[in-house]
């Protein structure tokens, strides 16, 4: 494992970090944006201070303390699994009643942070193994459909232009890392992305529009559309999703700790909980959206072999500059969809198999192992494909229930304390 890097290869390190979660970020506040009817001056604040956040959120979670931090090489962004609920109490109510939920739900995060983080034993190696398995698996399809053009419906999903650039980056990254040695290696993906949007823009794929069109600068603004609302259906709504993230958010935080070879304890994930918590908060106050760890990095760390905190204080710092500065912000939005397709696959790979790696500890030759396994990648995958399953009960049940890891979760987690015995610490 490389213990450090200069700060000039942490810089662009950094960079790649940022590249690889920048479609999901902004992805969050573009719907929302969308579904709400937002005007362009409101759609450029929103998506420039959404940016900014996800730097400053993830500053939270570097900067271990007593009171919050992880401290682990994470970089925080838009909690996708918000998208509809949000959109909902927003078209219902109002705006400003769907960020005082935000807020609501941060507050929460942070209060219960202790007790969730003694939840540590329901999580042997067959749960959290079998936990970022389907992470990883789950992920792929939306690597795979943004490989097509990135939305399934569209007349031009599968054009040839699409699939040579998003296989191409494929190729890119792969001849890198087979090829090459030492830092260049290490930025892999990064240089699949250059090429593949080189490649993309001589094929008519890239506009510079978003750029022209940007504005230069302008700061962050306490309750840009108001001051916040809390109505209590909308408050719990939200503390359910933020639940769901937490759960996740449990996932990344051992996947990493594999790759670290570091044992996260109950006062690590109380920690990291916290930040999450107050990311939360600081996202309802300056009306942008709740934040969580990515998962989407674990497999960016596991193929860079740079696994400090250094490239990801670059990747905060240069987040919370592009929020700053819209026009420079913009550059990175023009990297087409199919050529960033084909780099999370490469990615979201290597999460699933991180998961695989942390089962092959687990005793396969146990039945009950093989069974909780299983069935928790079988729902896990299941329920991803027909999130409507459980399309007849409440609507709150619905929204925790809807989500594939979230189910993957709780099946491996109870099947475990069934099958297994809660006092049975797995070494296997």
């Amino acid at each position: 494992m490389v213990k450090d890097v200069s700060q000039q290869k942490a810089a662009v390190l950094g960079l790649q970090h940022l590249l690889a979660m920048y479609s999901g970020t902004i992805a969050v506040p573009l719907l929302i944006g969308t579904a709400l009817k937002f005007n362009a001056t409101h759609m450029t604040y929103l998506v420039s201070i959404d940016i900014f956040m996800c730097g400053f959120a993830t500053l939270i979670q570097l900067f271990r303390n007593k009171y919050f931090g992880i401290g682990l090489p994470v970089v925080l962004g838009c909690a996708i699994q918000a998208v509809a609920p949000l959109e909902m109490i927003g078209q219902k109510f109002t705006i400003n009643t769907m960020y005082g939920a935000i807020i609501a739900a941060g507050i929460f995060v942070f209060l219960i942070a202790g007790f969730f983080s003694k939840i540590k034993k329901l999580f042997p190696p067959v749960v959290t193994g079998t936990l970022i398995t389907v992470i990883g698996l789950t992920l792929i399809p939306v690597a795979v459909q943004n490989m097509g053009g990135g939305t399934s419906t569209a007349k031009d999903f599968g054009d040839p232009k699409n699939l040579i650039t998003a296989f191409l980056t494929v190729v890119i990254i792969l001849a890198i890392e087979v090829l090459a040695k030492g830092f260049l290696k290490s930025i892999a993906v990064l240089i699949g992305l250059v090429v593949g949007s080189l490649v993309a823009g001589a094929l008519g794929m890239v506009s510079l529009t978003p750029v022209a069109q940007a504005s230069w600068f302008h700061l962050p603004q306490f309750f840009y559309f108001g001051v916040p609302e809390f109505e209590w259906s909308s408050c719990v709504t939200m503390m359910i999703i933020a639940l769901v993230s937490m759960v996740e958010s449990t996932g990344v935080f051992f996947a990493i700790g594999d790759l670290l070879k570091k044992d996260i304890t109950a006062d690590d994930l109380k920690r990291g909980y916290r930040a999450e918590g107050i990311a939360q908060i600081f996202g309802g106050i300056f009306n942008t959206f709740p934040y969580t760890t990515f998962s989407q990095n674990v497999g960016l760390l596991q193929l860079s072999g740079i696994k400090t905190k250094r490239p990801i204080y670059w990747a905060a710092g240069l987040l919370m500059a592009m929020g700053l500065l819209p026009k420079i912000g913009a550059l990175v939005t023009i990297i087409p969809t199919p050529v960033l397709g084909g780099a999370m696959l490469v990615m979201f790979t290597m999460i699933a198999v991180q998961g695989i790696k942390m089962l092959i500890h687990v005793d396969l030759n146990d039945n009950n192992n093989l069974l909780i396994i299983a069935i928790s990648i079988g729902l896990g995958l299941g329920v991803t494909v027909y999130p409507q399953l459980f399309q007849a009960l409440p609507q709150t049940i619905q929204l925790f229930l809807g989500n594939g890891i979230v189910v993957a979760s709780l099946s491996a987690t109870i099947l475990n304390l069934i099958l297994k015995g809660s006092g049975h610490r797995q070494n296997n």
